[in-house]
């Protein structure tokens, strides 16, 4: 089964548009495109309860990341700072970029 394209990439600043977090912003650290859900830092925050383990960490209840769907999450436009919708755009040198619908602008560096 092919993978999907996302339309966000790792390290990309995105505002989530649903859910508890509805609002906040933050930096994406993992993408799992087969399943379209995404990490973003400090967003939807569990609790784990785990059990002691012989060489490893101590038991206890630990908070971390949840993957939340990529279509709740919209990227934030580095130079416009607001959350826009993107397009890819070809350049003269053959290669794709992304580029902000609302100011015209090229994301990827």
């Amino acid at each position: 089964m092919a993978t999907k394209k996302m339309h966000v990439k790792t390290n990309d600043m995105v505002m989530i548009t649903a859910g508890k977090d509805h609002g906040k912003t933050g930096k994406v650290q993992k993408i799992f495109a087969d399943k379209g859900r995404l990490i973003v830092e400090n967003i939807n925050m569990i609790k784990r309860h785990t059990r002691p383990r012989p060489g490893q960490s101590e038991g206890g209840i630990v908070e971390k990341e949840a993957p939340l769907d990529a279509s709740n999450v919209m990227l934030v436009c580095p130079s416009c700072s607001k959350p826009a919708r993107t397009g890819k755009r070809v350049l003269d040198d053959g290669s794709k970029v992304r580029f902000c619908k609302k100011c015209n602008e090229i994301v990827d560096k």
